[in-house]
C-alpha cells in the first residue's frame, strides 16, 4: 500500500487536502504531519489519516517521520524562510529514504522570481532527483476569511498596498481537489508544474466591490503606500516578517505582468474552478460583522 505523508496537515491547505482525498476511494495509506501528536484537538484527526510527529523546526522529526513514506506533500510554512537550514536537510533525507515522489506546493510565477524560498525549494527539489509535481497557485481566496478578516469584518475594507494590480485567483477547495488526485495518481504528473487559476483578472477593488454585492454591505478598498501600511499593521500587533511578506504579496504586484489564468483545475478535477462569487457566496458567515 502507498503511503503518502501530508506535511502542514492542521493548516489550511493541508485540511482542504486531506478532506478531498477523503471522499476519493484511493486505497492509499495517508499520515498527518502534526508537531504534537498527542494533541486531541489537532485539526487532522480523522479515521483516514495516522498523525505522525513532524515539525520544520524540528531537523530531528524528519527522518522518522519519512520512513516508509513513498510519497510527500510538501509545503512551506509562512514563518520559515531559511531553505538551507530547514528545506535542505529535508530534501535530504527525503532522499536517504524510501520517498520516491514530492508534490511541492509552490506558488505562480515562482520561476521568474529567484528571490522568494519556494523557488529555492524548488531547485532543491529538481536537483535530488526525486521525482516531483510542483503546485503553483494563485492568490488564496481564503486569505479573506483569514489574514484581512479582521480589516473585512471589523472596520469594512480592504487595506493593501496593492494600488491598481491585478491578481489571480484560487479558491483552496480547488487547490486540495487538484492535489488530491495528483497524489492518488502522481504517475500521470511526473515532473509536471501546474498554475492553478480560476478564469478571473481581479484588482482589489474589483474584489471589493463583489464582496460589497455578495454581503450586502459597502466594503472599500484602501491602498496605502509602504510606511502606513507598515505602521498600521505594526499597531495592530502583526509581526515584523509577516508584514513584509504582505508588502511582498501585494505591492510587488505592481511592477510585474499580471499572471495568466490557466485551465489546470479542470483538467485535473474535470470540474471549473470557483468564481470570487461562489467563493463570496460559500463563506457569508465567515465574513459577517
Amino acid at each position: 500500500m502507498t503511503k503518502v505523508l501530508i506535511t502542514g496537515a492542521t493548516g489550511n491547505v493541508g485540511l482542504e487536502i486531506l478532506a478531498a482525498l477523503d471522499k476519493l476511494d484511493h486505497g492509499l495509506e495517508l499520515f498527518a504531519g502534526v508537531r504534537d501528536t498527542g494533541d486531541q484537538d489537532e485539526k487532522s484527526s480523522r479515521p483516514a489519516a495516522r498523525k505522525v510527529k513532524f515539525d520544520f523546526t524540528d531537523l530531528e522529526t524528519f527522518l522518522p517521520a519519512l520512513k516508509g513514506i513513498d510519497l510527500l506533500f510538501l509545503l512551506r510554512p509562512p514563518q520559515i524562510s531559511d531553505v538551507g537550514k530547514y528545506f535542505s536537510p529535508l530534501i535530504q533525507r527525503a532522499k536517504e529514504t524510501s520517498v520516491k515522489h514530492i508534490v511541492f506546493l509552490s506558488v505562480q510565477g515562482v520561476e521568474k522570481s529567484k528571490i522568494i524560498p519556494h523557488h529555492k525549494i524548488e531547485k532543491l527539489i529538481v536537483e535530488s532527483g526525486i521525482r516531483y509535481t510542483f503546485l503553483r497557485p494563485a492568490y488564496f481566496m481564503q486569505n479573506f476569511t483569514t489574514t484581512l478578516r479582521n480589516d473585512l469584518v471589523n472596520k469594512h475594507r480592504i487595506y493593501l498596498p496593492a494600488g491598481e494590480a491585478k491578481f489571480t485567483i484560487i479558491d483552496l477547495k480547488d487547490l486540495g481537489a487538484v492535489a488530491a488526485r495528483i497524489i492518488t495518481a502522481p504517475q500521470e504528473h511526473l515532473n509536471k508544474s501546474y498554475e492553478l487559476t480560476n478564469n478571473e483578472k481581479l484588482t482589489f477593488e474589483e474584489m471589493a466591490d463583489k464582496l460589497s454585492h455578495g454581503l450586502g454591505r459597502k466594503i472599500d478598498y484602501i491602498s496605502p503606500n509602504l510606511l502606513q501600511f507598515f505602521l498600521t499593521k505594526k499597531k495592530e500587533g502583526m509581526p515584523t516578517g509577516f508584514i513584509f511578506v504582505m508588502i511582498m504579496l501585494h505591492y510587488l504586484p505592481r511592477f510585474q505582468n499580471t499572471p495568466k489564468t490557466t485551465d489546470c483545475v479542470k483538467l485535473i478535477t474535470g470540474r471549473a474552478a470557483k468564481t470570487f462569487y461562489e467563493f463570496i457566496s460559500e463563506n457569508k458567515n465567515e465574513l459577517k460583522d
